[in-house]
């Protein structure tokens, strides 16, 4: 979540930068951002509301006015309450394009409403939110700033040159300083080949990885046991009853990560003053999801880290600002609903009842691409009972679907407040152009609608600087200490990570390797990894699995809507090493399709070591027109161990080629 410089030239945007104020923006923005203007200006931006005018998925509109267009969704809503009452529509609302009142207002709206809601998150940070916050507490991670005060940096699961480019310029700042880089992938991501030292467990390993680095730091003494006994829970517990089981040798048959590797990487862990974590989400997306953030999380309290500037780990910072979002999106309303899994959206489409799902309005999301089981979600979106609305910046995936498309607006044509999610800054953002055509803002069309459907609360009339008090009403650490009235001009706010002192907030107070909270709920109260039960008849007829990360260019389907950078991404490619594409007799640049008993994929294959035998690796969500090149096609829609969340790299396959 960057500071950024908008240039405006004639009402036009020209340029966008990194604001040079700003001390981690510090001046530079990433390749997707720098071309901002031509999302802006794409000539696939949805200008004017639409109307289906053929059948389901054919993307056959044609131009309505907003009027129209509102005008039916209410009647229709309208109607299917009377009929099934408002369990009968589901808001499919997510994260907008991160400004605060745009993401809420509208969740607000179906909060109101008393609709069915969405549980949302789950394909993206449910499980490793959740693994965090029963080992920390709902608490930010160590400050990205302070990385250049590290002597070893360790990103797990993190491409910091793709997706935290800012974070790289400390890393390599603290490595001007004398600091090594150690990469902890499945694949060569950009970061991997650039580190001193890549090290690559199988993937869905990292738990036993991390384990294993345990049972060496606690063997040869270098724990931190005065540590651990002032700031921790359960290390003893731990050390007796898991760590025995992950050896160096048993954590080499695990993760294919040698031996040696193993006693090396722990001792280089253990005898680090300020050894720094990032910790990237991507590796909780599978099946014990949650134990690998735990179990990672968990490494900096066996050796001390956690105490020392420099030191720590970091996943998400959200929890450290203490922030208030219920006022904004729990205005009114049923406490306890009926709820949708973000990642079951075909589930509840095909099979949901008393009532089914009958109006669907979806914003700031693309379900058709990047839901699991994602052909489950077109067979729902086909019903020609259900009665579903779009708001985006193109004709999506999805929109092809929908029976209303209303165009939205960028972050760049509204105005919001925002808060990082990778570093400590909270800033206004005004709107820097007009929106182009017809476009109106995610929180325009949430009070537009609760006007129309008379839903009677003062939110819902609110202005922007009349919202903006509420996130700080009753906020705790760094957000109590701002007024909400000085932030159209303040521009970037430092939040300062626990600004009581107060590293933890579970429980206990501490760093917990056992949590009661857990065992309370009947899941296991300490990290582990065990083979994933479900997994054999599935893995043993499918000889690959999965492993999706973001592209470079391309991380998710609205950058492709800039078509600069999705020529720059290329063609969509599966990648397999060379022994598994001469297993199959298939070359470099073949058309190949991705198989399993949820459907069929089709790729370019790129022919590369980047990865190792047995693995299936597809970078970057990409628009499935024309060739269905979404790999969640795949992917079942089994959750995770903690938090619900979506098990994408828990999916077995393999690659053919197309005849």
């Amino acid at each position: 979540m960057c500071s950024l410089l908008a240039h405006v030239e004639d009402g036009r945007l020209a340029r966008i930068q990194g604001d040079p104020d700003q001390p981690l923006t510090a001046g530079f923005a990433c390749a997707k951002v720098n071309r901002e203007p031509e999302l802006v200006y794409s000539p696939d931006r949805l200008l004017t509301p639409l109307r289906r005018t053929g059948a389901k998925g054919t993307g056959t509109f044609t131009p309505i006015g907003w009027d129209a267009a509102l005008d039916e969704i209410v009647d229709r809503w309208r109607a299917i309450v009377r009929e099934d009452g408002p369990l009968a529509i589901l808001g499919y609302c997510y994260s907008a394009h991160q400004g605060q009142i745009n993401r809420w207002l509208p969740m607000a709206l179906f909060h109101a409403l008393g609709t069915t809601r969405l549980q949302a998150g789950t394909v993206c940070d449910s499980c490793a939110d959740t693994a965090w916050e029963m080992t920390c507490g709902p608490v930010g991670g160590a400050d990205p700033e302070d990385v250049v005060h590290s002597d070893l940096v360790i990103a797990w699961s993190a491409d910091l040159v793709t997706t935290n480019v800012h974070l790289w310029a400390k890393v390599e700042e603290a490595r001007r300083r004398g600091a090594q880089l150690v990469v902890i992938d499945p694949r060569r991501s950009r970061t991997a080949a650039q580190a001193d030292w890549h090290v690559t467990p199988r993937v869905g390993t990292d738990a036993a990885l991390a384990l294993g680095l345990m049972h060496v730091l606690a063997r040869d003494g270098l724990a931190d046991r005065e540590y651990l006994a002032r700031e921790t829970t359960g290390f003893d517990r731990l050390a007796a009853d898991v760590l025995p089981r992950f050896a160096p040798d048993q954590v080499e048959r695990v993760t294919g990560v040698a031996r040696a590797d193993v006693e090396r990487l722990a001792h280089h862990y253990g005898r680090a003053h300020a050894p720094f974590i990032r910790i990237g989400t991507g590796m909780s997306r599978c099946a014990q999801g949650g134990q690998a953030i735990r179990a990672v999380a968990l490494l900096p309290g066996v050796t001390g880290a956690y105490a020392r500037r420099g030191g720590g780990a970091l996943m998400i910072t959200v929890p450290g600002f203490g922030l208030r979002y219920d006022l904004i999106r729990r205005p009114a309303g049923p406490e306890t609903t009926r709820t949708v899994n973000h990642s079951r959206l075909g589930e509840a489409l095909l099979a949901l009842a008393d009532p089914p799902i009958r109006a669907l309005f979806v914003a700031s999301n693309n379900p058709v691409v990047t839901c699991p089981d994602a052909d489950a979600v077109r067979r729902g979106l086909a019903r020609e009972d259900l009665f579903t609305v779009v708001h985006d910046l193109t004709v999506s995936d999805t929109a092809r679907w929908a029976d209303i498309v209303l165009p939205a607006a960028t972050y760049l044509e509204t105005e919001d407040f925002y808060r990082s999610y990778g570093a400590y800054y909270m800033q206004f953002g005004p709107r820097v152009i007009e929106p182009r055509g017809q476009a109106w803002a995610n929180a325009e069309l949430a009070r537009e609608l609760a006007r129309r459907l008379a839903v009677d609360h003062p939110v819902f009339s609110m202005s922007t600087d009349e919202l903006l008090p509420l996130f700080f009403r009753g906020a705790t650490g760094p957000a109590a200490g701002v007024d909400p009235a000085t932030l159209r001009t303040a521009g970037p706010i430092k939040a300062r990570p626990y600004p009581d002192g107060q590293r933890f907030a579970t429980p206990s107070g501490t760093l917990e390797f056992w949590s009661a909270q857990l065992a309370a709920q009947g899941l296991p109260p300490m990290p582990d990894w065990r083979p994933e039960l479900d997994d054999g008849d599935e893995a043993r007829r499918w000889p690959l699995r999965l492993l999706s990360a973001p592209g470079y260019f391309v991380s998710h389907t609205v950058f492709a809507t800039n078509r600069t950078l999705d020529a720059r991404e290329g063609t969509p490619v599966c990648v397999l090493h060379p022994a598994e594409a001469e297993r199959r007799g298939l070359a470099d640049g073949d058309p190949v399709e991705l198989v399993n008993d949820r459907g069929s994929v089709r790729f370019a294959l790129q022919v590369s070591d980047e990865v190792a035998p047995g693995v299936a690796l597809v970078p970057g969500q990409r628009p499935s027109r024309p060739s269905r090149a979404s790999a969640n096609v795949l992917c079942s829609d089994r959750l995770s161990d903690l938090g619900a969340g979506a098990t994408y790299q828990s999916t077995w396959l393999d690659v053919r080629r197309v005849r």
